[in-house]
């Protein structure tokens, strides 16, 4: 299952890239996260988050790291548990004086998991959505 959405903003790509790269900002605009906390690391690779998201209603605890970063214009994280595998990547490209930022999850879903998959698409949809608008709303404070 993958989501993809992109926004653009007024932001220079270094003062987004900063913000999200920063994962524990995902409070501020992924509708889904309940926390995220930094573990260990400095946020580049190798930094490892601990997150806890709601998803249909069901709160599930992740363990992120940054698998790839490359400032300021990608960050990728890869969070798992026992039922999914979930790769996140931040794209950000200047946009004149502002930016376009390109967000990017995949979802792997493990075990018994893997059968809700059919059933899941408009809850998915409806995630992007909500992630866009707060993408969108966080990125116009900066």
């Amino acid at each position: 299952m993958r989501l993809e959405r992109t926004v653009e903003t007024s932001a220079p790509p270094e003062r987004v890239f900063a913000y999200l790269s920063d994962f524990t900002n995902t409070v501020e605009w992924d509708p889904g996260t309940v926390s995220t906390t930094r573990r260990s690391g400095d946020g580049g690779v190798g930094t490892v988050y601990d997150n806890v998201s709601e998803f249909n209603g069901r709160e599930t605890e992740l363990v992120y790291e940054v698998v790839r970063y490359e400032p300021p214009r990608l960050v990728q994280l890869r969070g798992e548990n026992k039922t999914v595998t979930a790769v996140d990547t931040v794209e950000v490209r200047p946009l004149g004086e502002g930016s376009s930022v390109t967000y990017t999850a995949d979802f792997t879903f493990k075990g018994l998991a893997r059968l809700a998959v059919p059933f899941l698409g408009r809850a998915f949809a409806r995630l992007g959505d909500e992630a866009e608008t707060g993408l969108r709303e966080a990125l116009a404070k900066l």
